[in-house]
């Protein structure tokens, strides 16, 4: 390939950097809702299309608004006044002698919360709203192009992607992990899915900041509320002192907001485990990367992954594919100590050639004697001649969108 573009970033790589700042929205938060249940329902189609046709037809299920709903909480019980409603929206292919889109997406909202979401009644307690309509007839028409094995870009799109995490990315990733795990929820079924995790480190030190909404119906009242708080910090403490680097100390708190002598208003009460139920909306694509962080110190695509066709659309295939390269280079480069892959779509070419590549690493040596750019270039040749490979793990569903 003749556009890829391999030089020297020319500054620290982020851990060597002095201020590091990162976010995570968790399993529960509004935007991370809308991101996997769209993506779970391109997934879901990709599958049903593929049993009916032998292909996936054109879709694109990148546009969800989660509208909050309301609630009453009390220590030890709540009530819904009006029901969250999730309006899901943008393209699909409809085949009417074989079953509904709208069906389709409905029964996906209804089995992803059920599996995700123990505290939730997708029956009463989630309205779902479809305004999913047929696409447009250049954009379906890209789907009966197929030549080599791939589809035209259905968009000129730009994505980002960098390797590896660094070791305040990953706590906060596996922080997020460890709260919303079985072992954890079970030893806490107050502990609601909504987690929203903010880190800043300052040289080696890393404060960590972390929102999880409490279920009202577990807590009795706000001295046990307080006090299982104060048990939650210690087994937060625990993890915290086993997963962090040694080089580096760790501070927290935990629902901030929260304030003794206000009874119910003084605390973090939710009737379902997320804000949604009564307080906060959710949006595709103001969560997380597709490594699952909001990692203010790199460049960051503004396009959203979660929902999009994984056979055409560059905003999803781009979009994974630039962390995908940027892993593999680290692996097979090991005179680099950071890396940044950028790719540059343009509507109509092949989703398998790409406008520009372009590669900006950090060495991982002060001269930068051994690091060759042949070698990078020979890892996107190889990753990009199997991106057939790469494509059908998309439709699968094996890659995380958030």
């Amino acid at each position: 390939m003749s556009n890829i573009y391999v030089n020297n970033l020319g500054h620290k790589a982020v851990p060597d950097q002095r201020l590091e700042i990162v976010e995570r929205k968790g399993l529960g938060h509004p935007d991370s809702m809308c991101d996997a249940i769209m993506n779970q329902i391109s997934v879901n189609m990709s599958k049903r299309y593929i049993q009916e046709t032998g292909t996936v037809l054109h879709h694109n299920f990148d546009k969800s608004f989660l509208a909050a709903g309301e609630s009453h909480t009390w220590f030890g019980g709540g009530e819904r006044v009006q029901p969250m409603e999730l309006l899901m929206g943008d393209r699909a292919t409809s085949i009417p002698d074989a079953f509904s889109v709208d069906d389709e997406a409905k029964e996906t909202v209804i089995n992803w919360v059920k599996e995700n979401m123990p505290n939730i009644d997708p029956c009463s307690d989630i309205k779902v709203t479809s305004k999913i309509k047929k696409g447009s007839a250049s954009l379906q028409d890209i789907f009966t192009r197929i030549g080599e094995g791939f589809l035209p870009a259905n968009d000129t799109s730009a994505a980002v992607g960098f390797a590896p995490l660094s070791p305040t990315e990953n706590l906060v990733l596996n922080l997020e992990h460890m709260l919303n795990s079985p072992t954890y929820q079970g030893k806490y079924p107050m502990a609601g899915q909504d987690v929203k995790i903010m880190a800043c480190r300052n040289d080696e030190h890393i404060q960590f900041t972390i929102a999880q909404a409490m279920v009202s119906r577990y807590i009795a009242g706000e001295e046990e509320y307080f006090s299982l708080k104060k048990d939650m910090r210690h087994s937060i403490q625990t993890f915290l002192d086993k997963a962090t680097p040694e080089e580096y100390t760790t501070g927290f708190r935990l629902n901030a907001l929260d304030r003794m002598g206000r009874e119910e208003s003084g605390c973090y009460l939710t009737r379902t485990g997320t804000s949604a139920d009564s307080g906060d909306s959710g949006q595709v694509g103001r969560g997380n990367n597709v490594v699952g962080v909001i990692p203010l110190n790199r460049p960051m695509s503004s396009e959203a992954a979660a929902g999009k066709n994984p056979v055409s659309h560059v905003g999803k295939i781009y979009n994974i594919l630039s962390y995908h390269l940027a892993q593999e280079i680290c692996k097979e480069v090991d005179s680099v100590k950071e890396v940044y892959v950028w790719l540059l779509s343009t509507i109509g070419d092949m989703v398998d050639s790409p406008q520009t590549v372009s590669v900006q690493y950090v060495p991982g040596d002060r001269f930068n004697v051994l690091c060759d750019p042949k070698r990078i270039q020979h890892v996107i040749e190889y990753e990009m001649s199997n991106l057939g490979g790469f494509i059908v793990d998309l439709v699968n569903g094996k890659y995380s969108v958030c």
